[in-house]
């Protein structure tokens, strides 16, 4: 109800729903789920009058639809244009409808029928009359026969025997269709009214649009209820996040405070930001559905691409603060990182802002190239890029100077693993073990210990510079989310 929720009240809207659910026969699936593909929902025979009846809840004049029983047997083909053609005199709506080989009943539904084979019209007229037109132009639609499949065999030369003959033939249905009498009173009928005057546009009924924040919020009402309904948008993803979690948590367990340890938190450390980021790849099948059904939405002028960016911004906040949340519990705490509540929840800080990141990569990604393995393929390289600038790898000191300069210093990665790393090693030092042999030479090296500062120096990290990178990287994030925004705007325009 996107296109009337600012001008009919939650009442009337509700008996909306409750008068589509009767007319198209889904008033004991209400309170089913439509499924996934991996949830079992309703029949498609259901599924395609849902879709139907979901077009015309905003109280359409004029109905296009392609092929809306294809994919469906014979019964549940003939149910769906019954059901529409019931609701379709109730509301007095004009349905424009493509079908391809109906069967014989629901063949007959039909009010009207036009034949085309080329582009051009072999028949334009009430179906009633077509036995008696085809008759009259020596091609007799024989009896016990589906005239739909006669007529499509008798417009097709693209399997014809005899393909000169099909092409001569259908040549003199649209002959014979310009010359007759029909043909003629259509096109008087159009002269007639091109003839009219226009109705002034100020006496036109306004369709009304509900206010922004109101479609935001509806938005967001939808896309919360999808989100814990279909677990393919979050549920797998957190599950996919717990198990890396155990994983990173097991493979790097309970590191001692020594310098042989040093290199492992290091290492764990990238693992938990770049790999984090680089499985927002599993978001993309989900923000293409979400992509798809914006896209028949705007076409049918409920909202536009600021509303859809909006909402699809906001929905994702709270369940990727959870995945970070529930990670960083399972994997901080296995690997021994700095034991304090401070240090904790700036990792988790960290973490969330390296997820929104990356899923703003995706979103990019996705609104360039609306196709799975594309986007999959792109958003891939471009985390396997931002791994090998980041500065793990390789150290920023001795980095290229082309990709330093070019990639470096708008890698999100970068910023999050020198965030993590100054989390980690400026306040915590590490015992050189036996023989007192530092790997690391500090001002703690009398003492026999190395100053975790120490190893941020060999990186070139240097502390007090969080704010900044949190401007940084929330920058690179809204650079991506508006190059998405512009990208699925002008798509849509």
């Amino acid at each position: 109800m996107l296109s009337r929720c600012s001008s009919v009240s939650r009442p009337e809207r509700l008996a909306r729903v409750e008068e589509m659910l009767t007319s198209f026969g889904l008033r004991e699936q209400a309170n089913t789920l439509v499924g996934t593909p991996i949830r079992k929902g309703i029949s498609g025979g259901q599924k395609r009058r849902l879709s139907i009846a979901s077009l015309l809840i905003t109280g359409p004049k004029i109905l296009f639809l392609d092929e809306p029983t294809s994919g469906l047997d014979s019964t549940a083909s003939f149910e769906v244009i019954k059901y529409l053609k019931k609701v379709v005199r109730q509301q007095q709506l004009i349905v424009i409808a493509s079908i391809h080989q109906p069967s014989t009943a629901t063949f007959e539904l039909f009010d009207k029928l036009l034949l085309l084979s080329a582009g051009r019209t072999c028949y334009f007229g009430p179906v009633a009359d077509t036995r008696s037109y085809m008759e009259s132009r020596g091609s007799p639609i024989p009896y016990y026969i589906n005239p739909a499949e006669f007529l499509l065999d008798l417009t097709s030369s693209d399997f014809a025997d005899d393909s000169d003959g099909a092409t001569a033939s259908i040549t003199r249905l649209h002959s014979d269709w310009e010359k007759s009498e029909n043909a003629v009173q259509l096109a008087n009928s159009l002269q007639l009214s091109s003839n009219e005057k226009p109705v002034p546009d100020h006496q036109l009924e306004a369709k009304a649009h509900a206010n922004f924040p109101a479609v935001v919020l509806a938005l967001l009402h939808r896309s919360f209820i999808k989100s814990y309904r279909d677990v393919v948008a979050y549920g797998i993803r957190l599950a996919m996040y717990i198990g890396l979690a155990i994983m990173m948590g097991t493979v790097w367990l309970r590191l001692p405070e020594t310098q042989s340890s040093i290199g492992p938190f290091t290492n764990a450390i990238f693992f938990g930001s770049a790999f984090m980021s680089f499985m927002a790849v599993a978001y993309v099948p989900a923000f293409l559905e979400d992509r798809a059904t914006f896209v028949k939405e705007r076409a049918n002028g409920l909202y536009g691409a600021t509303a859809f960016m909006i909402s699809n911004f906001l929905i994702g906040l709270p369940y990727l603060f959870l995945i970070s949340l529930v990670f960083s519990l399972i994997a901080y705490w296995l690997n021994n990182f700095r034991p304090s509540a401070s240090a904790f929840f700036t990792w988790v800080m960290w973490l969330f802002l390296d997820l929104l990141a990356g899923e703003s990569l995706v979103v990019l990604m996705s609104s360039l190239f609306p196709n799975f393995v594309i986007a999959l393929a792109l958003t891939a390289f471009a985390n396997g890029l931002w791994m090998s600038v980041g500065g793990f790898l390789v150290s920023p000191k001795v980095l290229n100077v082309f990709w330093r300069y070019v990639f470096h210093y708008i890698d999100y990665q970068s910023y999050v693993f020198q965030g993590m790393m100054v989390n980690e090693f400026a306040h915590r030092t590490y015992s050189c073990g036996e023989g007192c042999h530092c790997m690391y030479q500090t001002e703690l090296a009398p003492q026999c210990r190395i100053d975790g500062r120490g190893v941020l120096a060999q990186y070139g990290y240097q502390e007090g510079k969080t704010g900044e990178w949190v401007g940084i990287l929330l920058a690179i994030l809204v650079v991506y989310r508006l190059l998405g925004w512009l990208v699925t705007h002008l798509r849509s325009t």
